[in-house]
Parts: structure tokens; sequence; C-alpha cells
């Protein structure tokens, strides 16, 4: 029974081909499994009719033999246009349905609340075999299982087909024929069987050999390959990921190479004693040389629609591409939140929220080490936070939580008293702003990039260009050659590459215009440490100026700037150990006036700590 829902489930997937093409495609397909069997009933109509006009001795034998020859063509014909329209008819189901599944599958994975699911390396396997890939090279799709079931029925309307020309001429030709080739099929069947278990495994150890196979065609990656030399070492690495990965898979291959003899014995049992005996019969005159000739191609074409092709391999592999994506459906669901709440709609007036960290503790699961412990800490409506601490403090993983991309270990996240794993995601981040540090660069134009901002909503150019101005981007627009049309990416026409700096300036008014748009609450983490002292002076004098309502909070490793903030927080050993304004903290001469003197005095020696990060004696 569970092999019939599997079945029909890949019935129901051959909708996404569209009706029209699906009909026209499924009308081929049958027209085709019926041309071996046509064929024969053709060959032996021209046989016979030749015969007996040889027996009675017919001297204008083309007369005779227009009427079948014009038969024996018309089949050929439509054999040929069968075979014609079969291919592009399939090749666009294909495209419709596969295209149909990937849009699906990363729908769901681009839904997960939170990052840590997709870091699974469990989620990462799932994803990898529900997108199925054919570029792996055993890898199947949805479409290839569904057009593969499409095709295995028709074949089984040919095999029947065939059964009824064998049965007209003699009934015991047909279990003769028939049982070894079902034979054949089923021996097939299983090692095709076996082979998706082997791909399987395949696939999860590859997922070491991704990181190379990424990293030989990727531009970034590609400055380090070639000026420290490692290609080679790099290609070896990732052939023996492939080779350990792909070693039962291909010794199960192997063996199906070695033991292909089997099949020919098979063939060669159902076939040579049915021809034996129609040669003896039609010998003997108890039967015709037409009989014999239908009996030759129809005992053959049963071995053809039942015989080689990948229909079974590509049923199975696209059952167990479903399974994958229903697994992969399952296991984002176990980390989805039991209930949601709500949140204002992003557009509506209202004041910045107050938001509490309760006794929050937190440590990456493949690590098992607490980054955060019982930490407290208040966000206060329309003030300017700045965060500081050592590297590794766990100032990003604070503002990952904040973003609900993970979720605590214990205690809980409020906004305005309410629980933060409550509230709708969708709608408190459209209230939230960020630039992480390691911000991505999308190549996309200028306009785009700070567009994405608020992607769910049409871009408003007045206040893109105020984002951008805001941000120090205006200077850099300048020198685009089209302005903010520009590709922000040389492997584009007519784009551009942009430094560290002038991508900082170009995300910072991404956020910017997020919080034009309605965000309520602008988070910074380093989002200028590549920009030189007195850009960055600039940029956030004219962000504390216009920052309104907004909520701020900074993180910076340039204590020289977050001076400027309304309260300073210290981070350290996973907790708040320093609070106050930058005179408070000072006068407090603890870690952060330690941290500050030391700033200042290599300013004053004249070092550019644009990325450095000090350590305290």
């Amino acid at each position: 029974m569970r092999d019939i829902a599997d079945r029909m489930r890949l019935v129901r997937v051959l909708a996404a081909a569209r009706p029209l093409p699906l009909a026209l495609l499924t009308a081929a397909l049958l027209i085709q499994s019926m041309i071996p069997a046509a064929t024969a009933a053709a060959l032996a109509f021209l046989v016979g009719e030749l015969g007996e006009a040889a027996e009675q001795g017919t001297r204008d034998v083309f007369a005779v033999a227009i009427v079948p020859l014009a038969v024996f063509a018309a089949v050929l014909v439509l054999g040929h246009l069968a075979e014609a329209v079969v291919t592009p008819l399939e090749q666009l189901a294909a495209a419709r349905i596969d295209g149909r599944h990937r849009t699906e599958v990363t729908r769901l994975v681009a839904a997960t609340d939170t990052i840590a699911a997709v870091e699974d390396p469990k989620v990462q396997v799932l994803v990898r075999q529900a997108l199925a890939d054919r570029s792996r090279g055993y890898d199947r799709t949805p479409a290839d299982g569904a057009l593969a079931q499409l095709r295995w029925a028709a074949r089984l309307v040919g095999a029947a087909a065939a059964c009824a020309v064998l049965a007209s001429l003699s009934w015991w030709l047909v279990p003769l024929v028939l049982l070894p080739a079902a034979a054949n099929r089923m021996i097939r069947t299983r090692d095709n069987l076996r082979l998706i278990g082997h791909w399987r495994e395949a696939t999860e150890g590859e997922l070491h050999a991704d990181v190379w196979r990424n990293a030989a065609v990727s531009p970034a990656e590609g400055k380090d390959v070639r000026v420290f030399g490692f290609a080679d070492w790099m290609v070896d690495r990732m052939q023996d990921h492939i080779r350990q990965a792909n070693h039962g898979l291909w010794r199960h291959v192997d063996r199906m190479l070695r033991r292909s003899w089997r099949h020919a014995l098979i063939v060669a049992a159902g076939l040579v004693p049915a021809y034996v005996a129609v040669a003896v019969s039609t010998a003997d005159g108890r039967a015709t040389v037409a009989v014999a000739t239908a009996v030759l191609t129809a005992g053959w074409s049963l071995f053809l629609v039942l015989g080689p092709s990948s229909d079974m391999y590509d049923i199975a592999s696209g059952i167990r591409v479903l399974k994958a994506t229903d697994e992969l459906r399952a296991a984002l669901a176990e980390r989805a939140p039991a209930t949601r709440g709500e949140l204002p709609p992003p557009d509506s007036p209202g004041p910045a929220p107050l938001v509490r960290f309760e006794k929050v503790s937190f440590g990456y699961p493949t690590t098992g080490r607490a980054v955060l412990r019982d930490l407290d800490l208040e966000i206060r409506p329309g003030e300017l936070l700045a965060i500081v601490g050592l590297n590794g403090a766990g100032k990003s993983t604070l503002i990952k939580l904040l973003a609900g991309l993970y979720r605590p270990r214990s205690g809980r996240i409020t906004v305005d008293g309410v629980d933060l794993a409550r509230l709708d995601p969708d709608l408190w981040r459209a209230k939230l702003s960020i630039v992480f540090q390691d911000f991505v660069r999308y190549r996309l134009t200028a306009r785009d990039n700070v567009a994405l901002g608020q992607a769910h909503l049409p871009p408003d150019q007045r206040l893109i260009d105020a984002a951008a101005a805001s941000a120090g981007l205006a200077d850099v627009l300048d020198r685009l050659p089209d302005g903010w049309d520009t590709p922000l990416s040389r492997s584009r026409t007519g784009g551009v590459d942009l430094s560290g700096g002038q991508w900082q300036q170009v995300v910072l008014a991404r956020a910017l215009y997020a919080v034009r748009r309605g965000a309520r609450l602008l988070v910074l983490d380093e989002p200028t440490a590549h920009l030189d002292v007195r850009t960055e002076f600039e940029v956030f004098n004219r962000l504390a100026a216009n920052r309104g309502e907004t909520s701020v909070v900074l993180i910076s490793h340039r204590l020289s700037t977050v001076r400027q903030a309304d309260r300073i927080v210290l981070l350290d050993g996973g907790r708040i150990t320093e609070s106050g304004t930058h005179d408070e903290l000072m006068a407090l001469g603890g870690t952060y006036a330690e941290m500050f003197a030391i700033q200042a005095e290599r300013f004053r020696r004249g070092h550019d700590d644009r990325i450095e990060e000090v350590t305290p004696r």
C-alpha cells in the first residue's frame, strides 16, 4: 500500500507540467510504446501478402504489396513522429515540475525562523537530497521519477500489445517470452534500488567535497588559491572526499557491469525457445513465414519494452527526493515555534520598543560552550546604546538572538513585555534594521542593494537618496559610471567592484533606508570597521542627529566612536560587567577605561585600527 501511495504522489507531481503538454506527451508515449507491436503486425501482414501472392503466382507483386507497404510505412512514420515530439515535451514538463519543486524547497528553507536549523548538518544533507542536483551524477529529480512512471505505464501498454500479437498466433508463446522478460526487469529493478541506497550515502559524504568544489570556482577564494598556489592541493582534497563518498556506489556499479551477462542469458532463455519452436513449425508447414516474422518481431519488442531502462531507478529516486523533502519539512517544523503572536504592521506609527534580555544563556550546538551566561540587558526606546567587549565576547551572538535567528537556551527576550518567542518573526524583523559584521555583497545594482532594506515594498527613490546621504554614500555614487543603475560586481556587464569601506557605506545605507520605511530598532555590528576615523566620525554624527525615535544599538571596536552613546555596556565572560556613560565608565577605572586608554595611545602614535581590536593588559 505504501508503494501505491508513493506512486500516486508521483502521478500528482505531473500536474505541474500543465494539461495540454501532459496530454500530448502521454499520447506520444503510448504511440511510441505500441510501435514495436504494430511493427510486428504490419511486417507479418506484409510478409503474408507477399507469400500468398507468390503461392498464387501473381506477377504484379507491387499491386499486392502496396496496401501492406503503406501500413508498414505509416507505422514507421508514426513512430518517428512520436519519438521526435517526446524529447521536447519531456524537457518542457521536467522544467515545470522541477521548477515548482525547487521553488518549494527554497521557500521552505528560507522561511525558517532561525538559522540554527539551516546550520544543522542533518538539515544540510536533506536540503541537498531534496534539491537533487543532476550535476552530481546519480541524482534524480521528481520530474525524472514522474516522467519515468508515465513511460513505464506506456511500456506496460506496449507490452500488452506485444502479448496480444503473440497470443493471436499461439497462447503458449506469451508465458514463454513474458516470464523471462519480467524476470529480467525484476533483477534490474533490484539492482537499481540498491543503487539508490549507495547514492544516498554518497550524497551525505560529498558535502565535504562541496566545500572545495565551490571554492575552486569562487572569485573570493580564487585570490588565495592563486596567490598561495594551492590549486592542486585543493583539487586533490576534493577528489579524496569524492572517492571516499562514492566508494560503495562505484563498487556497486562495477558489480552490475560485471554481472550484465545474466541479462543476455535471460533474453536468450526467453527468445531462443520461442524462435526455435516457430522455426520448426514453419519448416514443417504448420506455421507460415508471416507467423514466424510476427513472433520474431513481437518477442523482441516485448523484451524491448520491459528491458534495459532507468525507469525503475528514476521512479525510486524521484520518490526518495519527495521523501527527503518531507523529512526536511519535518526537521524544520520541529524547530518552529508552537504559537505566534502579533505586532503592529511595519508601516504603522509608534515609538521604538522596550527590549529586555532576562537571564539569557546561549551556546552554539556544535561547540557546547556557553557564549552568554544569565545575561541581563535593557534596550530602551529611542536611546543610542553601545556594546563593547573583546573578540569572542558574544556581541554578534547577542545581536542574532535579538533578531530571533537563534533562540536562548534559557531565559527570555521580551519586546514591550511580550516574549520574543511568541511574536511573529516576520513582523518583528520588519521593525528591525541590522548591519551584520559579515554583511553580504549582493551582485545587484547600487539601487537594488539599498532597496533590499525593505524589499517587500516598492522602492522609494527619495528615501533611497536620503539614506545614501546619511551613510556618506553620495560621493561613491558620483564616481559610479551609471550611478544608481551600476551593478556592484565586475562579473556583470558594466559592473564595478567596491572597496571594503565603500561596501560598508552601501550596507549602512540599506539599513538606514529600512529605518526610513518604518524600522524602529537599528542595530549596527561593526558597521564602519573598514572606514577611516574621519569618515566614521562624520557618519555617526549624522546618524546620531537624524535617528529620530529610532533606538540604535552600536557595536564598535573604536571606543572613540561609542563615547557618543547615551549608554555603554561592556560584555565580558557572557555577562554585562560594566554599564554607564563614557564619563561614568572612565571614572569607574575598570576594563572599559583601560581599553580606551590603550586605544587613545595607539591613535596618538598614528596607528590605523580600522579592523583591529585591542586587548587590555
